[in-house]
């Protein structure tokens, strides 16, 4: 290191620039000078919103640049400063969405509030600057009663009076949302000319989608459809229409039949979902709809990480100027700082800050089988087939029943404090085909009744699906507890049960308190063995990270790889060249001593943190991913870490590790290969949503999701 301590800010250093600082790679390292041999003070992001000083690039091309609490110099060779354009201006008319964040929200049932009040408080509790709510408010050509048994059902004209007026007292505005099916232009309607008529409702968004389930009514019954919905509600009440944006799609929705009829489009850019990053989610969306000739107003994904939802919130109104956004959907929203980040239509220096304080911890994944786990049948005879999934373990699954249920199964999570809980199911990839898995969640604050939700597993496959946010309460009955049987009240369907996955929310609203748990304290985590804390706030935290393989005394040394150890292929190398299997190398292919010497040999988890993935693929051969406890802090950076071609794994999903914990051995792949560890991190989530991603040549995909190990390691020793 520089026996400079630190260059700061120049006293004269020119005019501020709001910017989109574009990496090369997955982060730029900020530093406390202008050159490598300053410390390193954090990590610029890729596609994050910062300030940066053009006058103070150096002639070594360093910068000067300001996010929140992290300000230092950073390499400008390795980042592009994109001006912010904010709310750009539109050639369109204005919009109710201009300016403004709306939450969607589905329906009563599921969600753990029990009142219009209490959801419309917690919304402005947890986010102020959320400005409007978009409530569904039909279902073809009957009112969301039909569909949603709580107090919240939209059952009628009445219905929507009561939530305009909630909302008015709340700050909010009411805005409606439906899926028409076409199948009956004059109902269908009516019943919205009617709900959209009462004083207080600002728009309708209309969810256009493919059948089964959604429009129906093909090309030729839009017009007809449209033309007695604007008979009725006028040219001036704001139509808009949401729609699955992906090019592919877009042919069978009819775009160009809607078009005379609607004043804005609001894609469902949902990169999760879709399995794809923000940026080109988000770009190719623009692509596809760009053109459209309407407003844009993007309903990006709630339930995705804070990290991607804060990218989303800056591309689409920094770098694609979306006036507007909107997200989907409440009840499935854990971390809410980039929802509560509001559009600026113009954007200066000081109003840039983002900052991610939210977080889980105590996460809890409940097997099929495991502990935790009960399931039974009412025949008494066998009911249940068992299957095993490519996640690596084995789950249950039946044919579905219309009303009278012959299986049940339980997931119970014995809660280490009172606290809000995010609950998931994973869905696997075969025989979940219903589209109504009826999970029942008990033991919700505020309610003596079990909430039930819906979820579809037919659209859902080999990933979590979040039931909802409950504040739970470790000393009721069945609290922590959830349940599912067959019935469905379909025929011919399929229905899977399970994992289960629950992770404690430490980051909590500003006037949040769990409910009061005097008798119960959190059990102590188990050290990480070195000088910092394992636990900070309430949050499981990493102490920094060592190599994978080694005695205990050459990981406590100075060498990143230890002696011995050879880096077969190092991270980024081009290697196979010439071959049908070129690729750049993601990671570090360990090898010690001579061919087959290093077989057997153990393997340790690189930081502290919780299994995600532990089974075997193609290619790969056993596979375990670990998602990493935060780094130093809360706030600090999360990373993903692969161990391929291993033998005897001694960790399951859901399981805690620490670091330099045994987890497995040194293998090849069952034959494939000569043994070696494949060993690389992520610090995005490809990991674990695509546990075997390989980029092959895709070169921005690897400098994207993957980081250099020896180098992430030598930097964030213990």
């Amino acid at each position: 290191m520089s026996s400079i301590v630190s260059k700061p800010k120049p006293a004269q250093p020119g005019n501020p620039v709001v910017a989109i600082a574009n990496t090369k790679s997955a982060y730029s390292n900020v530093r406390r000078g202008p050159g490598i041999n300053y410390q390193d003070v954090g990590d610029l992001l890729d596609n994050a919103l910062v300030v940066y000083y053009p006058d103070t690039k150096t002639p070594g091309n360093w910068v000067w640049v300001e996010k929140a609490g992290l300000r230092g110099w950073v390499y400008a060779g390795y980042v592009e400063f994109i001006p912010a354009i904010g709310a750009a201006p539109s050639p369109h008319p204005p919009t109710p969405y201009d300016g403004k964040v709306a939450l969607w929200h589905w329906k009563g049932t599921a969600i753990a509030e029990d009142s219009i009040e209490q959801l419309l408080s917690n919304i402005k509790s947890r986010t102020p600057n959320v400005n409007q709510i978009w409530v569904k408010i039909t279902e073809g050509s009957d009112w969301m009663g039909e569909f949603d048994s709580s107090a919240l059902a939209i059952s009628g004209a009445s219905a929507i009076d009561t939530w305009v007026s909630a909302c008015q007292s709340a700050g909010l505005e009411f805005h409606a949302w439906c899926v028409p099916h076409g199948l009956d232009a004059d109902a269908e309607s009516a019943i919205l000319v009617e709900a959209c008529e009462r004083p207080g409702v600002h728009s309708l968004i209309l969810d256009i989608e493919q059948p089964p389930g959604y429009w129906q009514g093909g090309e030729a019954g839009v017009r007809p459809f449209m033309l007695a919905l604007r008979r009725g509600l006028g040219t001036n009440f704001h139509i808009g229409i949401s729609i699955d944006p992906r090019q592919h799609n877009k042919a069978a929705i009819f775009p160009d039949a809607w078009s005379p009829f609607v004043d804005s489009v609001h894609p469902q850019t949902y990169w999760s979902t879709f399995r794809r990053s923000v940026e080109n989610t988000l770009s190719d969306m623009y692509a596809a709809w760009g053109g459209y000739g309407k407003p844009i107003i993007p309903a990006l994904q709630g339930k995705a990480p804070v990290q991607e939802q804060t990218e989303a919130h800056t591309l689409a109104t920094q770098q694609h100027g979306a006036k507007g956004l909107s997200w989907w959907r409440y009840g499935v929203i854990s971390q809410w700082t980039a929802i509560n980040t509001a559009i600026e239509l113009t954007q200066s220096p000081a109003e840039v800050s983002l900052e991610n304080v939210e977080n889980f911890t105590d996460e809890v994944t409940i097997l099929p089988a495991g502990q935790g786990f009960r399931s039974g049948t009412y025949t008494g005879q066998p009911e249940f087939n068992v299957r095993q999934n490519t996640w690596g373990w084995d789950y249950l699954h039946t044919t579905t029943e219309v009303r009278t249920s012959k299986v049940w199964a339980e997931w119970r999570d014995d809660l280490p404090q009172s606290g809000l809980y995010e609950i998931s199911a994973f869905i696997p990839s075969r025989y979940s085909t219903t589209t109504r898995a009826r999970y029942k969640v008990h033991g919700i604050v505020g309610t003596d009744t079990e909430v039930v939700i819906d979820i579809n597993q037919q659209i859902n496959r080999n990933t979590w699906v979040p039931l909802g946010i409950f504040d739970l309460d470790r000393r009721m009955p069945n609290a922590g507890r959830v349940f599912l049987n067959d019935v469905t009240g379909e025929e011919g369907k399929s229905i899977a049960f399970d994992a289960v996955r629950f992770r404690r929310i430490v980051s909590t609203p500003p006037g949040y308190a769990p409910a009061p748990d005097p008798d119960n304290q959190p059990s102590s985590p188990p050290s990480s063995g070195g000088d910092r804390p394992s636990v900070v706030n309430g949050v499981y935290v990493a102490d920094g990270y060592d190599s994978p393989i080694g005695t205990t005394q050459q990981r406590n040394g100075s060498d990143v790889w230890p002696r011995g150890w050879l880096d077969a292929s190092p991270f980024g190398k081009l290697y196979f060249i010439g071959t049908p299997s070129e690729a750049y190398h993601t990671g570090a292919d360990l090898n010690f001593g001579r061919p087959y010497e290093d077989r057997g040999m153990s393997i340790y988890s690189c930081a502290s943190g919780v299994v995600t993935f532990a089974a075997r693929l193609s290619i790969w051969g056993n596979l375990i991913v670990i998602k990493h406890d935060p780094l130093h802090q809360p706030g600090g950076a999360v990373i993903y870490s692969r161990y391929a071609h291993v033998q005897n794994m001694r960790v399951v999903v859901g399981q805690r590790v620490a670091r330099g914990e045994r987890i497995c051995e040194v293998g090849d792949a069952f034959g494939r290969f000569v043994p070696h560890l494949h060993f690389d991190l992520s610090p995005t989530t490809m990991f674990e949503t695509r546990p075997g991603n390989w980029p092959k040549l895709n070169y921005d995909m690897l400098i994207s999701h993957y980081i250099d190990p020896l180098q992430w390691i030598r930097r964030n020793r213990p």
